[in-house]
Parts: C-alpha cells; sequence; structure tokens
C-alpha cells in the first residue's frame, strides 16, 4: 500500500474543455503510473467531442467517472464541482491537474508521497529543480510576475500560488469555506492556496517539471489575466486595512495601559 492510500481512496479532478485530442492519453497515463487512482473527467459540454470521448473510457475503466455540465462555466466552478462530487462519492485524497498534457501525469507519485506530512501539496514549477519547457518568456515573466505580486500583495508564502498541479486531503477543503470562492483560472489558484495558508494548513511545494502543451489551443486570455490582478489587489488593500485597523487598536490599548499607570 502506498503512503498516501493510508488516507483514503484517491482520484485525480481533471476539468476539460474541447481536449479530445489530450483527454485519452493524459487519462492512459495517469491510469497506468497510479493504477489505485481513479480519475473524474468535468467536461463543460465540450463542442468538440470530448465529453463522448470520456464516456467511452468511463465504459471500458470503472475507475473513470465522468461529470457533465452544461456549458462553459469556467475552471474554477468545474474544480468546485469536481471536488464536490468526489467527497459526495467518499474519496479522500483530491488530485487537481489539467487536461492538456501540461501537468505530467508521471510526477503524481512524488505529489502524492508527501501528502501524509501534508495538507496541500502544490506540484512548483518555480522552486529549485522545478521548470517549465517551451514558454516563450513573456509568458515565464507573466508566471513569475504573478506569483510574486500574490506574495507582496497577499503575503501568500508560496513560489507558484497560481499553479494547477496539486493534491489535496479532503479534510483540507472541507476545512475551506469553498461556498465563498467565486474566482477562475491564476486567481481561482491563489485563492484556494491562499485560504489553506490562512487557515493554518501544512502546504508543501515540490519541483515538477511543466510542459507546454503541443495539441490544442490553450485557454489562457487577457480577461483571466485581468481578473487575477484585480481580485489580488482587492485582497490586498483589504489585508493592509485590517493590519492598519489592528495596529491602530494595539497603539490605543498601549495608551489606555500607560495611562491607567501614571
Amino acid at each position: 500500500m502506498s503512503s498516501w492510500q493510508q488516507i483514503g481512496r484517491g482520484i485525480a479532478v481533471v476539468p476539460t474543455y474541447n481536449e479530445v485530442t489530450n483527454l485519452e492519453d493524459v487519462v492512459r497515463r495517469i491510469r497506468e503510473h497510479i493504477p489505485d487512482l481513479d480519475v473524474l473527467v468535468v467536461d463543460d459540454a465540450s463542442p468538440d467531442g470530448t465529453g463522448e470521448l470520456a464516456d467511452k473510457l468511463s465504459e471500458s475503466d470503472p475507475q473513470v467517472h465522468v461529470l457533465h455540465r452544461l456549458g462553459k462555466q469556467g475552471l474554477g466552478v468545474a474544480y468546485l464541482d469536481g471536488f464536490g462530487w468526489a467527497i459526495s462519492h467518499g474519496y479522500d485524497v483530491l488530485v487537481q491537474m489539467d487536461a492538456d498534457g501540461s501537468h505530467q501525469p508521471e510526477q503524481l507519485p512524488s505529489l502524492l508521497s508527501a501528502l501524509p506530512t501534508a495538507d496541500l501539496v502544490l506540484g512548483s514549477r518555480w522552486v529549485p529543480g522545478g521548470s517549465v519547457e517551451n514558454w516563450p518568456a513573456a509568458r515565464r515573466l507573466l508566471s513569475r510576475g504573478g506569483n510574486r505580486y500574490a506574495r507582496v500583495a497577499i503575503g501568500v508564502p508560496l513560489a507558484d500560488a497560481t499553479g494547477g498541479f496539486r493534491v489535496w486531503r479532503r479534510s483540507t477543503l472541507e476545512g475551506l469555506d469553498l461556498r465563498t470562492v467565486a474566482s477562475q483560472g491564476y486567481c481561482f489558484q491563489v485563492d484556494l492556496a491562499w485560504r489553506a495558508v490562512e487557515a493554518g494548513y501544512t502546504v508543501v511545494e515540490l519541483p515538477i517539471q511543466f510542459v507546454e502543451r503541443v495539441r490544442g489551443q490553450s485557454k489562457m486570455d487577457r480577461a483571466i489575466v485581468n481578473e487575477a490582478f484585480v481580485r489580488i489587489t482587492v485582497w490586498g488593500l483589504r489585508r493592509r486595512t485590517a493590519q492598519a485597523a489592528l495596529a491602530a487598536r494595539l497603539a490605543a490599548r498601549r495608551l489606555r495601559t500607560q495611562d491607567k499607570r501614571m
């Protein structure tokens, strides 16, 4: 029995939208390298036939499941629906990963092995040993800059808070107020990682080799980047305001204490 299996049953939650050229290969690699890990494909009514392919994979493998959604509603909502399905079906270890091959299933055993001493394991591109392949300089700068901005603005002490290759304990997700999550894309990743840190959970980053997709089109666009910048800025301002208010209360309390001593 693997160390992570001592925690309970595991499942990889894989959101899809127009990934018909990538899905079968990704599911095959997950099942080959971690045979005891189930797979949940969360498809947003992909017009390219991804949902139908997922159904065929499920028919041929009882450990592959499919959750069909009515349409494209965003990555964050897809993950939340997938998490909810997995938790309601009794899974204790939840893997979060993309369907385009960027998150390599071959690296899953390493991430899963760290879970017994962590509440959340992040596959990180920007810790020593991590890397990114086939990204242009502008994309690297955007990712590094976004993570740095998150560290400065909201104080999240992570090198790669925007990454989406993760392993969660069920208890960690249940300890977060997921009903209040409304963010998407990069911002969704930052939001959940930050919530876990703020709640006092043990978050571990391990290096991964991120490989840019070779088939299909990236879902990254300007709207996702803008959402992340706006939301993180708002969170940062609220954090600074709360810190200033706390400092003012503590200063006032010290003055009252000094007055009483005099």
